[in-house]
C-alpha cells in the first residue's frame, strides 16, 4: 500500500535539520514524528535540553521551536509494509535542497542508516553539513546518546 508521510515541521529560524527515514505505523496513527513511546528520540532531545519530556504533539512542536529544529523524513511517500525500513519500495524524496534554501539550517542530523543511504544518494553535495546518527528506534539495540548529544552542539 502506498503512503504518505508528513510534511517538514519547522519554525522559520531553524538551523538544525533532522531526518529521519519515514514515519512508523504508530506516528501515522498519531499525525505527528517519532509517536512511538519506546522511540528514544523525545527523550534524547529533552535530556540534552534539560526540558520536560513532551507527551503531546503540541509539547513536541514548542520544543522543537524552542530549539530551532526542523523536522522530516527523506522519504515523503512510499510503499511500507508496516514500520520496516527494509520494506521501503517506490519512494519519493524529500526535496531537502530546496527546504535549506528557505532556512537557515547550518547541520543535518540524519536518524539511522537508512535515512542516511538515502540522503547520501539523492544529495551527495550536502554531506559536508550532513551527520549520520544511530537510529533512536527501539529495533536498535546499539543506540548511544552521546553521540546525539555531540552531534546536537551548535557549531
Amino acid at each position: 500500500m502506498r503512503v504518505t508521510g508528513f510534511p517538514p515541521y519547522a519554525a522559520e529560524n531553524a538551523d538544525i535539520l533532522i531526518l529521519g527515514s519515514f514515519p512508523s505505523v504508530k506516528s501515522r496513527e498519531q499525525r505527528f514524528y517519532y509517536g512511538h513511546p519506546s522511540n528514544r528520540f523525545w527523550k534524547v532531545l529533552a535530556e540534552f535540553f534539560g526540558e520536560p519530556l513532551p507527551r503531546t504533539t503540541e509539547e513536541k512542536k514548542s520544543l522543537l521551536r524552542k530549539h530551532r529544529i526542523a523536522l522530516w523524513d527523506i522519504v515523503t511517500e512510499c510503499e511500507i509494509v508496516g514500520s520496516a525500513d527494509s520494506t521501503i519500495r517506490n519512494s519519493e524524496v524529500a526535496d531537502v535542497p530546496d527546504f535549506i534554501a528557505r532556512h537557515p539550517v547550518k547541520k543535518i542530523l540524519l536518524n539511522g542508516k537508512t535515512a542516511f543511504e538515502i540522503f547520501k544518494t539523492a544529495f551527495p553535495e550536502l554531506l559536508p553539513c550532513a551527520v549520520l546518527l544511530p537510529s533512536t528506534s527501539p529495533a536498535n539495540p546499539r543506540f548511544d546518546k552521546t553521540i546525539w548529544f555531540d552531534a546536537l552542539r551548535r557549531y
